[in-house]
């Protein structure tokens, strides 16, 4: 077998590992969380009788081993189960929730990630002068900031003063791309803001790792325009980590929405996971866990991979 499939189906094999194990976390954590979904149904008034029928006829007082096997073998199926409270198909109802949470990532992808190339080539070109002290100063303050005070920040100051953009991102199927976008444009800033130090601060570091390269001194040699150079000979050698690090941060826009979510009422992923963990519902949380870090190691496994492909000394490790 060739060394660079023997490596793919290794990096391949070990994601699928970490997913099962993922599923065990999942699990188990949800298992002892505090509360009890029967009581949030009935409510307080309930008698332990009615309780515990309702506990039965939801499977939850069968053993843990037999309640994981099911799960996971629902999930091999294809079904991710029902909700306890409303009864809803979980596949259904996180289908839509997904799609919106991707469409949010998606958009915030396409700010950030151009933009904090363009940054980080900036930096370089004014390399330890004012656009790179900038630049570096506020991107390193943003990213110091939780994303609930960059959103409150941004809500105060585009929603409610200048009144821009709604305060609250609700969308639904009828509206229009580009109701859509007026719609999620504060999240989609803050996740630009959280996301962009990452990416801005690698680029550079790749790029002057690659600036002391003889054929980067030839290049200037030449005469070759400062920004030429960077863009024609150095940023394609650096390519390498600066796809890496923007694959992670890709995944971080997924996963890592849920507080950006719920303070923008965003009907996405987050909120529907936030909703159902103050309702208790188990089944819902699980599911909403299991595809987070499904999506978290599919975007991580990626971009190992593409560090592998595009780079000689990982492709022939010997």
């Amino acid at each position: 077998m060739h060394p660079m499939l023997k490596l793919l189906i290794q990096r391949l094999a070990l994601g699928l590992l970490l997913l099962f194990a993922s599923t065990i976390l999942i699990f188990v954590g949800t298992s002892i969380l505090p509360g009890d979904v029967a009581q949030a149904i009935l409510g307080q008034t309930a008698t332990p009788e009615a309780l515990e029928n309702l506990r039965r006829e939801m499977g939850l007082n069968e053993p843990a081993v037999a309640r994981y096997f099911s799960w996971i073998g629902g999930i091999l199926q294809g079904d991710l189960g029902t909700a306890l409270t409303n009864g809803a198909d979980i596949t259904q109802s996180l289908g839509k929730r997904l799609g919106n949470t991707l469409f949010l990532a998606f958009w915030a992808a396409v700010v950030s990630v151009p933009l904090a190339i363009l940054l980080g080539v900036i930096s370089v070109r004014y390399r330890n002068r004012l656009p790179d002290k900038l630049i570096s100063a506020v991107t390193l303050a943003t990213i110091s900031l939780p994303e609930f005070i960059i959103g409150y920040v941004v809500m105060f100051l585009l929603a409610v003063k200048l009144q821009w953009v709604p305060s609250v991102s609700l969308i639904n199927d009828g509206m229009s791309l580009l109701a859509k976008l007026q719609a999620i444009a504060l999240p989609v800033i803050v996740l630009v803001f959280v996301v962009l130090a990452h990416m801005m601060r690698m680029t550079r570091a790749a790029i002057l790792n690659v600036m002391e390269s003889a054929y980067i001194e030839t290049a200037e040699l030449k005469g070759l325009n400062g920004f030429r150079v960077i863009v024609s000979h150095a940023l394609p050698n650096a390519a390498a980590p600066i796809v890496n690090v923007v694959m992670l941060n890709l995944a971080y826009l997924v996963v890592g929405v849920v507080v950006v979510e719920v303070v923008f009422v965003y009907p996405g992923m987050g909120q529907y996971l936030v909703d159902h963990v103050s309702k208790r519902d188990v089944p819902v949380v699980q599911a909403a866990g299991l595809i987070f870090a499904g999506v978290y190691i599919l975007l991580n496994t990626a971009a190992d991979l593409i560090a592998i492909l595009s780079n000689p000394r990982l492709r022939h490790p010997k």
